[in-house]
């Protein structure tokens, strides 16, 4: 896999953290060239989540073809194999209509799947799921965690206490094969393609900040407890479903269930958007494939354009 290629690249990847300003980049670059956006994000696949999840309009997808956005219920899991098998044949596709695959988001475990490939990993084993949600919501995730430190320490330690969802999923592909799932992850097969990928950083990180707090007060004024409660009232729906584990989702449901307040649970998904971003931000500047832009300026925007340049005239 090669992240700067000298030739068109057969995608361009661009990734950031939450609030910096993707979306408005894409659809920039949507006016001057041949685009068609792939959305990499774990939450807008999931129809009836919407003010959330910050979905294009209905206006932004009738002028620029989006991809991957409300292609499953929120009772389904979307998986990042899922994702990567989407994808590849959205590009291909995309491709094939002399168009550029423009492929934007912050669910970065999406980004490296598509890349550098995905583990052979068993599939979800639904009654091996549910007993782990049991022992969960008996002894807590960090309780898991700290199992999980003790049976595969490399997994683990890429892997918050609370993060429910990774937590399970590493749980599970040991008992289903008695391996690690780190070991697995070693065998994984890099997609046979050129990407050309760039990470949107923010210049002020205490900025970036405001715009997550006074984001997340917008998208309550627009009616994201309405959307919740909608959802809720699902009887098919709990909270341990991995699309009620996104960020916003889950502090208003537990306000919903009655363990907090609404003031509470509104400064609970700030802070834990503004957590997200802080991880979101570590985990690209770890990574050398991506080259990064500072947020929307100008004079950082050259490669970038020199690349959907070539992409364009392929």
């Amino acid at each position: 896999m090669t992240t700067s290629p000298p030739a068109a690249a057969a995608a361009v990847l661009l990734a950031g953290p939450t609030c910096t300003g993707k979306s408005a980049l894409a659809l920039a670059l949507a006016e001057r060239f041949p685009v068609e956006i792939v959305s990499v994000d774990s939450a807008q696949v999931y129809r009836g989540m919407d003010i959330g999840t910050s979905k294009p309009s209905a206006v932004i997808r009738a002028a620029v073809p989006h991809h991957l956005i409300d292609v499953c219920d929120p009772a389904e899991t979307y998986s990042a194999g899922r994702f990567r098998r989407d994808a590849l044949a959205l590009i291909g596709a995309i491709r094939a209509r002399g168009r550029v695959p423009l492929l934007v988001g912050g669910t970065l475990l999406y980004f490296r799947t598509l890349t550098r490939g995905i583990a052979p990993l068993p599939e979800a084993d639904a009654g091996l799921r549910a007993a782990l949600d049991r022992r969960a919501r008996s002894v807590g995730w960090p309780a898991l965690h700290a199992e999980l430190a003790g049976r595969d320490p490399v997994a683990a330690a890429r892997i918050r206490p609370a993060d429910g969802q990774r937590i399970q999923r590493a749980l599970e592909v040991l008992e289903l094969t008695g391996e690690r799932l780190s070991d697995l992850q070693r065998r994984a097969t890099p997609a046979p393609l050129d990407f050309a990928a760039f990470a949107l950083v923010p210049g002020d990180r205490e900025a970036l900040y405001g715009r997550i707090d006074r984001r997340f007060l917008a998208m309550m004024e627009a009616g994201l407890l309405d959307e919740v409660c909608a959802l809720r009232a699902r009887p098919d729906l709990h909270a341990d479903l991995p699309s009620l584990r996104s960020v916003g989702y889950r502090q208003l449901w537990a306000h919903l269930e009655g363990t907090c307040s609404l003031a509470e649970s509104v400064a609970a998904a700030q802070r834990a958007t503004r957590n997200l971003a802080k991880r979101q931000l570590t985990w690209l500047r770890s990574d050398a494939q991506w080259q990064p832009i500072r947020e929307p300026e100008a004079a950082e925007l050259g490669p970038i354009l020199g690349v959907m340049s070539r992409a364009a005239g392929a």
